[in-house]
C-alpha cells in the first residue's frame, strides 16, 4: 500500500523515528496509525533489548525541587556518548523522570533490582490474601498482583505521568531507538521534608 507523506510525517513528528521506519509502519498495517506507533515501540523495545549491555559512561545528573520545596530528587541518567547526553530529548527525559521520581516515589529502577527476599515476601502476603480460592487461580491472583506491585516501586514499570499510555521504560526503549545507544537511569536519591532515610 503506497503511504502519503502527511500520514509519515504526521507519525514521524508524533514519534521522532526515522522517515524510513514510518513508512515502513505504516505501510505494514495499511496506514493505520494506532497500529504503526505499535510497531514502532515493539521494535523500540528489541532496539533496546540489543543494546542493553553495551556501556554507559556518559550522561548527566539532573537535580528537581518541587515548587513548595518540600521535595527533591538527584536523578542520573547515562549514555554512551556526550553528544547524546547533550541533545535536548536526552535532557528533558532525564529532567522529567526526576519529577516521575518526585511524584511517585519509585523505590527501584528495575523489576531485576527488587531484592528476592521481597518479592517473596510479597507473594506471601498476596497468597494469603486469596487462600480460599482455588489453587489454580490463586497463582494468577499472586502473579497480578506483583505485577502491579513492581508497577508501584519500580520506576521503569511505571506509568509516565505526562503520558499515561506508556511506561517509563517505553520512554527509554523510545530514546534508544531513536539515538542508537543504550540509554539507562543508573540511580535515583529523592528527599522529603521531615522524612528520615
Amino acid at each position: 500500500m503506497a503511504v502519503s507523506m502527511d500520514l509519515i510525517k504526521k507519525l514521524r513528528d508524533m514519534t521522532g523515528a526515522g522517515i524510513m521506519e514510518c513508512r515502513k509502519a505504516l505501510e505494514e498495517t495499511n496506514g493505520d496509525i494506532e497500529k504503526a506507533l505499535e510497531v514502532l515501540r515493539k521494535r523500540g523495545a528489541t532496539i533496546a533489548e540489543k543494546k542493553s549491555s553495551r556501556t554507559t559512561k556518559e550522561g548527566l545528573i539532573v537535580a528537581y525541587v518541587h515548587f513548595n520545596g518540600r521535595i527533591g530528587v538527584l536523578l542520573e541518567m547515562n549514555c554512551e556518548t556526550d553528544f547524546v547526553a547533550r541533545t535536548d530529548e536526552f535532557k528533558e527525559l532525564a529532567y522529567n523522570l526526576a519529577k516521575q521520581v518526585a511524584a511517585m516515589n519509585p523505590k527501584y529502577i528495575r523489576k531485576e533490582d527488587v531484592p528476592p527476599e521481597v518479592v517473596e515476601r510479597e507473594k506471601e502476603v498476596y497468597r494469603e490474601q486469596v487462600k480460599d480460592k482455588p489453587a489454580e487461580v490463586v497463582e494468577k491472583i499472586v502473579e497480578g498482583k506483583l505485577e502491579k506491585f513492581f508497577e508501584e516501586v519500580c520506576l521503569y514499570e511505571q506509568k509516565y505521568i505526562f503520558d499515561e499510555t506508556k511506561k517509563v521504560k517505553d520512554l527509554i526503549n523510545e530514546l534508544i531507538a531513536k539515538t542508537g545507544e543504550n540509554v539507562k537511569v543508573s540511580r535515583f536519591v529523592r528527599y522529603e521534608l521531615g522524612e528520615i532515610g
